[in-house]
């Protein structure tokens, strides 16, 4: 379980207050206005902000302090962050080892993944030969060899037409059902949310609220999400 007690984030002077519990294997939503603190939430889970009040903790182990290597998580970024330079399969690589120097069982788990995300046989292509789908999933490949129990979405698909996003979150789920992961994924569109989402977390006005059934909020909104929506 995830637990965050009582906690205050700060993000360069923006502070963000949130106080709930996870538990493992669900799928989250974290949406609101832009700028209301969703990327700050899920950047202080994977240990990029400090936590200056409260307490984080992962299966009751206090990770509040702990450095981002030392976490349970896996981060997918909104621009998906692979090298140009380097293959598909040195890409997925750099989530096992920086430096490249794979082992033989870890050359396979890097197939594995590709294959799990549907690139067998691109292992050896550079990202500008690989379509924009394909790109995303070589990301998600490189945040699956990693093999943390807590995955961490920061609108990896944005950039992504509504169909070819619409497959890269089913792809995310099923993934996500199929090794239990914990996942939480920060999106604009409630669609989304619907789609991929057990619970929302709401991020507005310097808090984050305790998760709410996806189906529950949506359906009656409270007042700020209802202007966000419009």
């Amino acid at each position: 379980m995830l637990q965050l007690e009582q906690v205050r984030i700060d993000n360069g002077g923006f502070e963000l207050d949130a106080d709930f519990g996870i538990e493992p294997g669900e799928k989250i939503a974290v949406i609101g206005p832009s700028g209301a603190g969703k990327s700050t939430l899920i950047g202080a889970i994977a240990g990029f902000y400090p936590v200056i009040r409260g307490r984080m903790l992962w299966q009751g182990q206090d990770i509040t302090t702990a450095i981002p290597g030392e976490r349970p998580v896996a981060m997918l970024f909104q621009d998906g962050n692979l090298f140009p330079h380097l293959s598909v399969a040195e890409n997925v690589g750099l989530g096992l080892r920086p430096d490249l120097r794979l082992s033989a069982s870890e050359k396979e788990q890097v197939r594995d993944a590709l294959g799990r995300v549907g690139l067998q046989g691109m292992e050896e292509r550079r990202p500008a030969a690989l379509s924009g789908g394909q790109q995303s999933r070589a990301a998600l490949a490189r945040v699956l060899v990693q093999d943390r129990p807590l995955l961490l979405l920061d609108e990896p698909f944005a950039a992504l037409g509504p169909a070819l996003r619409r497959e890269m979150l089913d792809l995310v789920r099923t993934l996500a059902d199929e090794t239990g992961k914990t996942l939480l994924m920060v999106s604009h569109d409630p669609d989304d949310a619907r789609r991929i989402a057990d619970r929302i977390i709401l991020v507005t006005e310097g808090r984050a609220d305790a998760p709410v059934a996806t189906d529950v909020l949506l359906a009656n909104p409270p007042e700020a999400l209802r202007r966000y929506l419009g």
